[in-house]
């Protein structure tokens, strides 16, 4: 999947005369930082003006779980440590559009990290990979403490954002986050699922269906993802393969499929093909014990997530084919004090569409991020 912001900006000089005859350094530092990640290795101001950021990899173990992440330093007094969580990308942490975004973020004085996750280079959302986020944020803090004594957030894509949060409430207590941005994120499985397949979505408090266009990746990453939890081992294989095969592009003949599945595969290939919102509770209510349970545990909606509380920073781009931003409006309603940035004509998939007013709302969300460091 895409990642990240790509889009075409206004010009600095003209963005600062948007921004008002009298702009404040943080609206012009943020600024520089999104011209900095659109740009990707593109020579910028602020790398002109900032010291490269020294990227290194580190293997460390919790709890005797193993796993690998690269670090990069700003090489420069830092305000904060984050964790920068990727979204879909065989690539993983060496994606190069993830390493250009975190020495994007290096150069705004955070020390970054960026754990290997499995899923992202898997194309699925594995349960599992919250415990790897989790692990991420004890070792980020218990092996640089002077990192520790800042703020210390993490920024998550897409489905990561739900994975991420997960973690949030995992260490609340013994590695509490001081802030988590999701940029395109979740609230609810169920209204995912239902985007992804019939591509309506509802606005959080209202009863009319609306209408959008979602990826069809999109589906396909549901179906690799919950196939893998099937008991069926024969079931299994065929819809990973499937998921898999989908991924780019593909119109299977479903009913001649389901002809070679089994009750538990036929019940989740169903609701994949299924193109009517009115019918999807009822086939997500037919779905094996294993499927269910998963959606369950991966959704928020139904999570304590006081702990959370005036720490979320949420970018959501109205042109969203993957989530529909009506999710992002849900998890700010249920999480209070949380800062809510719903982007016009942006989507982190497809991001080219950006106008004006969707570049300025853009560069208040950095601010809010920016304002979470420690001063010089």
């Amino acid at each position: 999947m895409k990642q990240g912001v790509k889009k075409a900006l206004l010009p600095l000089a003209l963005l600062a005369l948007l921004l008002g005859a009298c702009v404040s350094a943080e609206s012009w530092e943020a600024t520089r930082l999104l011209q900095d990640i659109d740009a990707g290795g593109a020579p910028t101001a602020l790398k002109r003006q900032t010291p490269e950021p020294l990227r290194s990899t580190e293997r460390y173990s919790v709890d005797g779980r193993a796993n690998v992440a690269d670090f990069y330093h700003p090489r420069q007094p830092f305000g904060g440590a984050l964790l920068l969580v990727p979204g879909f990308t065989q690539q993983g942490k060496d994606d190069p559009r993830v390493v250009e975004l975190a020495r994007s973020l290096a150069r705004a004085r955070f020390l970054v990290m960026v754990p290997e996750i499995p899923g992202s280079r898997a194309l699925r959302v594995r349960l599992e990979d919250a415990g790897t986020i989790a692990d991420a944020l004890r070792h980020l803090k218990a092996s640089r403490p002077e990192a520790a004594e800042r703020a210390t957030g993490a920024v998550a894509i897409s489905y990561a954002v739900g994975l991420a949060a997960l973690a949030a409430l995992e260490v609340a207590e013994e590695a509490p986050l001081d802030f988590l941005v999701g940029v395109g994120g979740y609230y609810d499985t169920a209204a995912v699922v239902t985007y992804a397949t019939t591509g309506r979505y509802r606005l959080p408090g209202g009863g009319r269906w609306e209408s959008g266009e979602p990826l069809d990746a999109a589906k396909w990453i549901f179906l690799a993802t919950n196939a893998a939890v099937l008991d069926d081992e024969s079931d299994r294989r065929r819809l990973q393969d499937l998921g898999a095969r989908c991924f780019e592009a593909c119109d299977p003949d479903a009913e001649a499929l389901a002809r070679d599945l089994g009750p538990e595969g036929r019940a989740l290939l169903a609701l994949v093909t299924n193109r009517d919102a009115a019918q999807v509770a009822a086939l997500i209510a037919a779905l094996p014990a294993a499927v269910s349970e998963q959606m369950e545990r991966l959704s928020l909606s139904r999570r304590d997530l006081s702990p959370l509380a005036g720490r979320l920073i949420l970018v959501h781009g109205r042109r969203d084919p993957l989530i529909p931003f009506s999710e992002s409006i849900a998890l700010a309603r249920a999480v209070p004090g949380s800062e809510l940035f719903l982007i016009d004509g942006f989507s982190h998939i497809t991001p080219e569409g950006v106008g004006w007013s969707g570049q300025l709302q853009l560069v208040g969300a950095i601010q809010a991020v920016l304002t979470r460091r420690a001063p010089l």
